[in-house]
């Protein structure tokens, strides 16, 4: 009986040592695989892509009587030389100022069917100030149909110095009486997510675009109306993209 016992214990054991290495080798393998070249790069993304300014960042404008204006659906970082840069090459306009000659000039165009490149956009107000910059696309002829887009700045600026921009992109499909004052205006397309979409796709072919990512559930809220009466919907994501500084 003895001697059966050591016979069992003998050979197999080393055998059985080996096996159980080898096992935790490749758990340890494994383990070293998932970390380093999974949770850590996720991790750092998730620190990379966190602005600031992000923890302050309200879903939707206002407008100058401090009604909702058009949901924030865009965030670009980087100088405000870099913002216009990136604009100018993607082949959108800065909006010219309001102003009673511009006012006449959008009427008349709209009217006349001629087009207006940098046709002024209205105030929305957001972090308690209008936009710092506009920006269209013509769309057509007339400054009816145009993409339009307003950013702010914010006052917290990422570690390397940035600040972002928070941004309200829109598509203006019509011409017509405000649904809730009876002012001639702009009427927006429900659609604010084509239209979010849409401006990323024509920053990305500039070649200047990077880091470009949906924030998921950044509405909580998903449709409403804007100071003119205008519908829009959305799935709630806010898209970022981080300008590449220049060399």
């Amino acid at each position: 009986m003895s001697d059966m016992g050591e016979t069992s214990n003998g050979p197999g054991a080393p055998r059985s040592s080996r096996r159980q290495a080898t096992v935790v080798f490749v758990g340890i393998l494994a383990a070293y695989f998932a970390i380093a070249y999974g949770v850590m790069p996720f991790l750092w993304k998730a620190y990379e892509d966190h602005h600031p300014a992000l923890d302050d960042l309200p879903g939707i404008t206002q407008t100058s009587d401090r009604h909702p204006g058009d949901p924030i659906n865009v965030a670009l970082i980087g100088s405000e030389s870099d913002i216009k840069e990136i604009f100018k090459v993607a082949g959108w306009f800065p909006a010219d100022h309001l102003g009673l000659r511009s006012d006449i000039k959008i009427a008349a165009d709209s009217v006349l069917d001629r087009p207006y490149d940098d046709a002024p956009v209205s105030n929305l107000f957001y972090w308690g100030r209008k936009e710092d910059l506009a920006f269209e696309l013509p769309s057509g002829r007339s400054p009816r149909h145009r993409h339009h887009v307003r950013f702010w700045k914010s006052e917290k600026l990422d570690d390397q110095g940035r600040p972002l921009w928070a941004g309200a992109v829109t598509y203006d499909e019509r011409v017509g009486l405000s649904h809730t004052t009876g002012q001639i205006t702009h009427h927006i397309a429900p659609d604010v997510d084509a239209e979010r979409d849409h401006l990323m796709e024509t920053l990305e072919k500039t070649g200047q675009l990077v880091d470009v990512h949906d924030i998921d559930n950044f509405h909580q809220v998903r449709e409403g109306r804007n100071g003119g009466g205008d519908l829009w919907k959305t799935d709630g994501k806010l898209a970022m993209g981080t300008i590449r500084a220049p060399k």
